[in-house]
């Protein structure tokens, strides 16, 4: 028996789930009567998904049923960044939409005195773009998992615990 604990915090995203919502979301743009002729191209890259169309209310609509498709696949929200709309050649729209991946320092800092501050018994250490939680009781990283879901409701981030062992 392990005489410590530990699991790491980290946010990610299944990647291969947001390959189906946005498959979904081109099938669906194609097939809908509204939007069918909008000629909306979307680009999926490592970083961002790129969004081209005719007009602006073909946008908004186009990012509802991005919304959509990703809660149905069990994506959450808090991985797209939306910036803003702006002109592209040929008046139409064009929308970059940042995929968040990793903890930034900051947010790990925030979680990491949050955590320290609220259970006593772990102790927690940043390793790049996650959080290292360890301690001598399960029921001690329970709790201190119970901490970071209060305090994700607060973050612009999922927040997903691996490794826990």
């Amino acid at each position: 028996m392990p005489d410590t604990y530990s699991f790491d915090v980290v946010s990610d995203f299944d990647r291969q789930e947001l390959v189906n919502a946005v498959d979904q979301l081109r099938r669906e743009v194609g097939q809908r009567y509204d939007l069918k002729d909008s000629d909306s191209v979307f680009d999926l890259e490592e970083t961002e998904l790129v969004i081209t169309t005719s007009s602006e209310m073909t946008l908004k609509s186009i990012e509802d049923i991005l919304r959509q498709k990703a809660t149905k696949r069990s994506l959450s929200l808090k991985i797209f960044d939306f910036q803003p709309s702006e002109s592209s050649a040929g008046n139409r729209v064009k929308q970059k939409v940042l995929l968040r991946k990793g903890l930034t320092q900051e947010i790990a800092k925030k979680l990491s005195k949050s955590v320290r501050d609220s259970v006593k018994k772990v102790s927690v250490s940043i390793q790049g773009e996650s959080l290292r939680i360890t301690g001598k009781s399960k029921d001690d990283l329970q709790s201190a998992i119970t901490v970071l879901r209060k305090k994700e409701e607060d973050l612009d981030v999922p927040l997903q615990f691996e490794n826990y062992r």
